[in-house]
């Protein structure tokens, strides 16, 4: 159901009513103005500028590798596309995890220089200090629990987290720390659809899954996947809503085609 009066701009008080209004919340990944643009123009609540960017637009094996100077350069891309998005970016590897001042000064610089209206970072009771002292600079941040591609090294595994009854505790712990640390909104990233669904009823802020079930506040894919761009990734929550790779792959053939064979351009095609 609609929410009456609700302004054009989505903010981080828009998925808050959202949530209280039951309203589903759409997110997926833009990395670019061109598609950042289509995207937002569809009528997507949010645009999250992914560290994903590192394995779809570098390809990097893992979000690990990607540096603060190129997540913001991605996200001045996508900001410049969005008029009515709420644009979140992540906060990349290394650039908050050493201690607070760390993390804030990645913060303020990620808003300043892209004009983003959001961060995001992962992690549990280990970062809430960062959140804090960002939040109190007055930058909103989105959280991230569950799998958490950048300890990808300490996992050892893109497998489903909190699946024993110790780690999904930590978790729903982790989430009500990360909560009162400031935190406007929780990525839940492939845990098990009835501990997202119970940690979500426990939560004010709005939750928004990834391989978590459909209980969450709302749901994320990677844009690149779910347009079937890249091929080599299926895991079993990703749903491919167009085969953009397919559809490339044939016009540039036959792009290929018609220059060979003189076809292309036409005298209706030249000046």
């Amino acid at each position: 159901m609609a929410i009456a009066g609700r302004a054009k701009k989505v903010t981080t008080h828009t998925l808050q009513e959202m949530k209280q209004a039951g309203e589903k919340i759409t997110m997926l990944t833009s990395y670019d103005y061109s598609l950042a643009r289509l995207v937002d123009g569809a009528g997507i609540d949010v645009i999250l500028v992914g560290d994903s960017a590192s394995n779809v637009m570098a390809g990097n094996e893992t979000t690990v590798p990607i540096t603060l100077d190129q997540m913001i350069y991605h996200a001045q891309c996508v900001v410049n596309g969005v008029d009515r998005a709420l644009v979140v970016v992540d906060m990349p590897f290394g650039s908050y995890q050493g201690d607070s001042k760390t993390a804030l000064d990645s913060a303020i610089r990620i808003m300043k220089e892209s004009g983003g209206h959001a961060v995001k970072l992962e992690g549990g009771a280990e970062v809430a200090e960062s959140i804090e002292r960002i939040v109190s600079a007055g930058i909103p941040v989105m959280g991230h629990l569950g799998l958490t591609p950048q300890s990808i090294y300490k996992f050892g595994t893109y497998g489903v987290r909190a699946k024993d009854d110790a780690e999904a505790e930590k978790l729903l712990e982790d989430a009500k720390t990360i909560e009162a640390a400031g935190c406007f909104s929780i990525v839940f990233e492939k845990i098990p659809a009835d501990l997202a669904t119970s940690v979500s009823e426990a939560l004010t802020v709005p939750t928004i899954g990834i391989g978590a079930g459909a209980d969450c506040d709302g749901q994320v894919l990677v844009l690149h996947d779910m347009l079937g761009i890249t091929k080599d990734f299926s895991p079993r929550f990703l749903r491919r809503y167009a085969d953009l790779g397919d559809t490339i792959d044939s016009a540039v053939k036959q792009y290929i085609s018609d220059v060979r064979a003189r076809d292309f351009p036409t005298d209706e095609e030249s000046y």
